[in-house]
């Protein structure tokens, strides 16, 4: 089999799109002994400080399966076929005997003809879209961590001598007895006994669920983690299907986003539907409910955050409350305080206190907030009807200003 293009997943092809390679035609019978013909070999090196990778199965058992031809997990999902197969209900066709391996195989090969080449085929092609599972255990992201290089069995035994130089890591291995030390290319193809996909399989059954909260009035879903590429009709082209909604509310500061529904029971669906697989823009999402305003409450008070806002701490120096004012006696009362004779006591025309030099009023009168003001700002003058008798200065007598004199000799009578 000779192809010119090697059928990889983004975790396997490495972070940087450039890269070299070589490609030898023929180089390699197929590991797997299905189709036991000789294919393309493609070797590369996916990045820096990364181990040299190379196709590993020739492509007809790559596309059978629909997996990478390197590391033989699923091209939509990235996981174990055991895994898949368990998620779509779907049982291992491929026979085991050489009497019927070259047929299924020309039947196979007859079937992806015929394709456009991007869907599966197969019972695969053919199984139904209950993914929940699958979307709750796929990567979302590359796991470049699965390229480093092998451990150096010269270091685990005290003889390496390279040291910076050795292009293998020197590190502890794992525990021989652990299960995944133990992995096998052919058991996962087959999805038989594959240790990856039995701790898959384990973590499905011990995942959280999302509950639905005893207040019935909640309709509200808690969507976080959106980061900067998940927008208001991001999550509104995904949550319509699942009823009609109220309100949508993005919180850019913390990254996160209320939605309300109309209906409790279309949030339910909602909630049951995206809780722990929800993936939009290639970005999976944290999906709760959200509280009620009681609770809100309660939680805000705990906390020192009303409804008003947030309660800040006194500032150090400053004294927590306002002392109240002292007490005047009648002149002092008199003379700032302006009341009608005709009037009650209640109702009063408050005089603002005159100009620094003119009549200051007594030390001790102002509470320490308006002498803290006073050095902040320069005193403003009251208004005139409200001024303090005393000089009365005219414009005109600015010396500056054109006829002063003038004017000031024909008020004078000069």
């Amino acid at each position: 089999m000779s192809t010119e293009i090697p059928i990889l997943c983004e975790t396997c092809l490495g972070e940087n799109p450039y890269i070299h390679g070589s490609r030898i035609k023929y180089g390699k019978e197929c590991k797997l002994q299905i189709c036991a013909r000789r294919f393309t070999v493609f070797r590369w090196c996916p990045g820096t400080w990364m181990r040299f990778k190379k196709t590993e199965v020739c492509q007809t058992c790559s596309k059978m399966k629909n997996v990478c031809q390197t590391c033989l997990l699923d091209l939509e999902y990235g996981l174990p076929i055991q895994v898949r197969d368990t998620g779509l209900s779907v049982k291992d066709e491929v026979p085991k005997s050489d009497v019927n391996k070259e047929d299924y195989t020309q039947n196979m090969e007859r079937e992806i003809a015929n394709t456009d080449g991007t869907r599966p085929v197969g019972q695969l092609g053919k199984a139904p879209n209950s993914r929940d599972m699958l979307l709750k255990l796929a990567r979302t992201t590359p796991y470049y961590k699965r390229n480093r290089p092998h451990i150096c069995s010269f270091w685990v035994k005290g003889e390496c001598q390279r040291g910076e130089e050795c292009p293998y890591r020197h590190e502890k291995p794992t525990d021989p007895d652990d299960p995944l030390a133990d992995q096998n290319i052919k058991d996962r193809y087959y999805g038989i006994n594959d240790p990856v996909a039995d701790k898959l399989l384990k973590r499905a059954s011990t995942m959280p669920r999302l509950d639905p909260p005893d207040d019935k009035s909640i309709s509200t879903l808690y969507i976080g983690g959106l980061g900067d590429t998940v927008t208001d009709g991001d999550l509104r082209n995904h949550f319509y299907q699942f009823g009609e909604i109220r309100t949508i509310t993005i919180v850019q500061r913390q990254q996160c986003a209320f939605i309300q529904f109309a209906t409790r029971q279309s949030a339910e669906t909602a909630a049951e539907k995206s809780f722990n697989k929800l993936i939009i823009n290639g970005r999976r999402l944290t999906v709760k409910w959200g509280r009620s305003q009681a609770a809100r409450g309660k939680e805000g008070i705990k906390e020192g955050v009303s409804e008003m806002g947030t309660r800040l701490d006194p500032v150090p120096g400053l004294p927590g409350a306002l002392p109240p004012p002292p007490a005047l006696d009648e002149e002092t009362t008199s003379h700032y305080f302006n009341l009608d004779p005709g009037t009650s006591p209640a109702v009063m025309n408050i005089a603002l206190p005159p100009p620094t030099g003119i009549n200051p009023p007594p030390p001790g009168f102002w509470p320490p907030m308006f002498h803290l003001m006073a050095h902040m700002a320069p005193p403003m003058l009251p208004p005139m009807n409200m001024r303090h008798p005393g000089h009365i200065h005219y414009p005109s007598q600015d010396p500056q200003c054109m006829g002063a004199h003038a004017a000031h000799g024909a008020r004078h009578g000069e």
